[in-house]
Order: structure tokens, then sequence, then C-alpha cells
């Protein structure tokens, strides 16, 4: 077990150099949305703080622990306060690895922005990010960990770093058979996944708006098929956006364990409460997972800091359409 890694040369904890904020309507809710991301300290994790709400139950740490399973969106709920459709958000974060935010936000949902995660991106561009003075974890996948539920599957299984590949599969012609791997960098996050937007099926536009769901949705932040056909003027942003979105919103929703992963998840056909299933999965198996300090430069698996804690920790265990 290697414990001799130079300080300095261990990747160090980010946050956000500066507060910034957003406004935009809530996909489902359709309720207008002020949103604004502050710096946090340290070992805080991700934190949403509900503006509009007095009490305790305001402040929603981002891990599963206060997840619940949701089919559209991912959601958090802590004494019966909601936080929804974080995942574009969540993603942004984990893409850029970001350890520590506060997010204070006036409603019950993230806005939907333009239905991607690049205007979150674009956010945290613009606050800058700065290393803060505590060695990044990361929890590494020890043994493969899968949710199967009929034809739908979701895996994390060891790797050397933290990839995602996924396939999907609709009769629409539109979509068709898709599939996508990448391993999980800024650049390459940025480049690759940020601008692939949610997206939906005209016919069932009115069934979810009867259900109270959908209500802020539109051709200006979700893709829209009817049949075959796109229905947004200019059509889509990468030839195969719609895996490309599964794979941000898998990103995101991973992000709820609380810490980096290194490891390698494969998604078939799966969807948020699914993911949140895996993600509770592994961290209830205490055999299947280990924190890790990460060196600068992530090498093989042997120069990988393992934590002499192998106990389930305070944030990871305390969390499209």
């Amino acid at each position: 077990m290697k414990t001799n890694i130079a300080a300095n040369r261990v990747q160090k904890q980010k946050t956000l150099k500066s507060p910034i904020n957003c406004s935009g309507v809530g996909l489902h809710s359709g309720d207008n949305v002020i949103m604004t991301l502050h710096p946090a300290e340290p070992g805080a994790g991700i934190v949403f703080r509900r503006t509009d709400v007095a009490g305790k139950g305001a402040i929603i740490p981002a891990t599963w622990e206060y997840a619940i399973e949701s089919p559209l969106c991912t959601t958090l709920v802590k004494d019966d306060v909601k936080i929804g459709t974080i995942e574009h958000l969540m993603s942004a974060l984990a893409g850029f690895g970001i350890d520590n935010c506060y997010i204070d936000i006036n409603a019950c949902e993230v806005p939907v922005m333009d239905g991607s995660s690049s205007p979150f991106v674009f956010l945290i561009e613009c606050a800058g990010i700065v290393e803060q003075n505590a060695p990044k974890r990361a929890i590494r996948i020890l043994k493969e960990v899968c949710d199967e539920e009929g034809n739908r599957a979701g895996t994390l299984s060891p790797n050397e770093c933290f990839s995602v590949s996924f396939e999907i599969d609709f009769e629409s012609k539109a979509i068709g058979h898709q599939e996508l791997y990448m391993e999980v960098r800024a650049d390459r996050y940025k480049q690759e996944v940020s601008r692939a937007r949610t997206f939906g099926f005209l016919h069932e536009a009115d069934q979810l708006r009867k259900m109270g769901l959908a209500r802020g949705g539109s051709l200006d932040n979700a893709i829209v098929i009817d049949g075959d056909k796109i229905m947004n003027e200019g059509g889509l942003r990468y030839a195969n956006e719609f895996v490309r979105h599964k794979v941000l919103d898998s990103i995101g929703d991973l992000y709820l364990a609380g810490a980096p992963i290194i490891g390698h998840y494969h998604g078939i056909r799966t969807g948020h409460a699914q993911t949140y299933r895996l993600v509770k999965k592994l961290l209830s198996d205490n055999s299947a997972w280990e924190w890790v300090t990460l060196p600068i430069e992530i090498p093989a698996e042997s120069s990988i800091t393992r934590s002499a804690s192998f106990a389930a920790p305070e944030r990871a265990v305390a969390a499209s359409v």
C-alpha cells in the first residue's frame, strides 16, 4: 500500500474563484428560477441551499442519501424540501472537477437553460476555478457492480480512470441505435458532451403536462421528436446528440456518490432512477470500493494512493428526459 506520494504531487480539491448567478425556467415546474453558485470550503462537497425555505431542510447535500427514484429527472429531498432536475448542473461540476460548491436557489428546480450543461460550463469558466489546500479524494471501484431491470442495465467496473460508455436504441429513425465511449476530462467533456440537449417525444408532451411535468419544456430547451422527425429549427448539435446527452446525464447522476469515481460506467438504456440505485448499491458494499488520493497525473493503478480509512465517507454516504 503506497503512502509516500509528496503532498505537492497530489491533486487538490477545487472550488469556484468567485460567486456567479443565472436565471431561467424550471423544465418540469415552469417556475422562474434564480440560482447562484458560491465558492465553498474544502470538504464541503456540493450543497444546495433553498433560499425560499426556512429551516434545516433548506440545506441539502447533493449525495445519494438525499436522492429519490425519479424517472425523468434527478431529485433530492430533505425534510419534505425538494430540489429537482439537478443532473445537468451536477454533470458540469463533475466534468470540471469542482469538489466544493454552495448552490443558492429560490425554487424547487434547477433552471433547465438550453437543455444541456453548456450554460453551466460557461458559468464555471466565468467564475474561475481555484485549488484548495486539501487533497482530492476519489472513489475507486474494486469490483463490478451492476443494476439490471429488463433490457436496461448500468454497470460500474474497475478502471484506471473515469470513463463512461452508453448505448441507446429507439424505434424512431431520428434516434435509432447509438453508442458512445469517452474518458471524462474537462477538455473532452466540454467539447464532446456539454452541448448535448435533453430530448423527448411530441406525443408524450400532453401526458407529461397532465402529470404536472414538462410545464417549462419547449423547443428552446429540449430536442423534440415527432415520429421520425426533429422539430427543432437548426436540427442537432451533434449527429449522435441523443447518446451524448445520456452520457452527460450519467456523469451528473454518478456524482451523487459525493466524490469523483475512478472506474468505468457502462449504461444500456438506463435512466436517472437506475443510476441512483447503482450508486446506492455500490456505496452500500464496502468491498466494492475504496477511497484513493489522486496524483497530479493519474498513472497506472499502482501509483494511486489508497486511503487508510475504508469506512463509508460522511459526504458520500451522508445525493433525462
